[in-house]
């Protein structure tokens, strides 16, 4: 018997965490070996009462939780939780509700579709697209690029959801020089191989050259898929989608967009610029946990052939009860059959910020990132190296007596990390390396910029 509400206790660590991730250091203050003598040990012979367990938990784990909901995380494209996300996950633990088909959670399943709609809405994609929730961007990548194998074999006669990949039609996959290791990945996980993938020419900031594509699809007739990026992870960049989308149409590609970030800024009058042409894609991939800030896991997969993609994952057996009545059943869209109910924590950020909060959210965190350039900009040795057109600022420290720019860079950002002020990391750009900074925190603030970038300059002099 609990001797207290195990949900309560949970409750209560949770708000002190919250309330302190704005004043702790950002990083995790334990190593592997403290962890594991805090947490480990044999497992009990006799169960443990329920409200202990959360209690000692919470206190364990405490150290080595690294502060990513907080408004000083820069480390990579992670949102925080926007407060009404967090509710509804919540519920969504205590409900327990599998989200694989209608019958088993109708409430999700309609919450789903209705969140659905607004995405397409706010994306400005096509109303008909069909969209599966998964659990992140990887996924939503593998799931599109699934349902685009599907499509462009059809094309060619072959039905690979029966057949298989076994003497089909070769596929010619091409993708900018700039891609994101995802879809290498998932091209892996749908028999499609990263290294047979040709890959053209980016520019300097990371964006597919539209010359280069064209002369990668000249002369092709067979079955092509085109993976263009919105939002390059570490400059920001965007790919040319208006010139790159008729050429993939007039060779007959299917054209998928790895929008992890990057299609966010559709939402923005100020920056929807930078998407221009996305609706005249064939599918599209994204993240809820990087701009809209919900809880993990939480992907978005759209694709505007929907035959095609239902046509990816659909199964049916003798016990489902699926169909009938315009229900939604969500293992038609997903490679997953039982699975967490993800939509309730979208529908919850959605409908909290509205559309102008949205807009405001991925308009702010792009002001604060153009903020901590010019800061930085200020700081001796620092170079800039991107157009911060986004959210991502991409730095390089040069020593001031001489040396290697690359060794210091890497030096500032240990620093930085044990300073614990803010948290980022490192990347290589053009071979060298760099700091990468993300700024993708609802709760993250002008102040929290200056105080950053502040460490980041005494960690540069140091």
């Amino acid at each position: 018997m609990a001797t207290s509400d195990p949900l309560s206790v949970a409750a209560e660590a949770a708000r002190r965490f919250l309330a302190g991730v704005a004043d702790r250091p950002v990083g995790s203050a334990a190593t592997p070996a403290e962890l594991t003598a805090a947490l480990g040990g044999p497992l009990p012979e006799d169960g443990v009462d329920a409200a202990r367990v959360v209690a000692d938990l919470a206190r364990a784990a405490d150290p080595g939780i690294v502060a990513s909901a907080g408004p000083r995380y820069f480390g990579f494209v992670v949102g925080g939780s926007l407060p009404a996300a967090v509710g509804a996950d919540w519920l969504t633990t205590a409900w327990d509700q599998n989200a694989g088909i209608y019958v088993l959670s109708p409430a999700a399943a309609v919450v789903e579709d209705v969140a659905a709609g607004w995405l397409l809405d706010l994306f400005g994609l096509p109303a008909s697209a069909s969209v599966g929730f998964v659990t992140g961007c990887q996924m939503a990548n593998a799931t599109c690029l699934a349902a685009a194998r599907t499509a462009v074999l059809r094309r060619a006669s072959w039905d690979v959801e029966q057949l298989g990949l076994f003497g089909a039609p070769e596929i010619e996959v091409i993708v900018g020089g700039d891609a994101h290791v995802t879809i290498f990945t998932s091209l892996r996980l749908l028999g499609l191989g990263a290294a047979r993938v040709r890959t053209v020419a980016a520019d300097e900031q990371g964006r597919m050259r539209p010359e280069a594509l064209r002369d990668a699809l000249a002369g092709g007739t067979g079955p092509a898929i085109v993976c263009a990026q919105l939002g390059n992870v570490n400059t920001g960049a965007c790919d040319p989608l208006e010139e790159i989308a008729p050429l993939a149409r007039a060779r007959g590609a299917w054209l998928h967009v790895d929008g992890a970030f990057g299609l966010w800024a559709a939402t923005s009058p100020r920056h929807r610029h930078h998407t221009a042409g996305a609706a005249r894609a064939d599918s599209w991939a994204t993240d809820a946990h990087k701009w809209l800030n919900v809880p993990y896991d939480s992907g978005v997969a759209i694709v505007a052939d929907s035959a095609a993609h239902r046509a990816a994952f659909t199964a049916t057996a003798a016990y489902l009860v699926k169909g009938g009545d315009g229900r939604r059943d969500a293992e038609d869209w997903t490679p997953e059959f039982s699975r967490r109910a993800r939509g309730f924590p979208v529908y919850a950020a959605l409908r909290a910020l509205g559309r102008r909060g949205v807009a405001a959210l991925v308009d702010r965190c792009c002001d604060l990132a153009r903020l901590m350039a010019t800061r930085l900009r200020a700081v001796p040795g620092a170079e800039i190296l991107n157009d911060v057109v986004l959210n991502q600022v991409l730095v390089r420290f040069r020593p001031s007596g001489g040396g290697d720019p690359g060794a210091f860079t890497q030096a500032v950002i240990t620093r930085v990390q044990q300073d614990g002020t803010c948290w980022l990391g490192g990347t290589t750009w053009r071979g060298s390396p760099a700091m990468r900074i993300s700024v993708s925190n609802w709760s993250t603030t002008a102040a929290d910029v200056e105080r950053s970038a502040a460490a980041i300059a005494q960690a540069a002099r140091g």
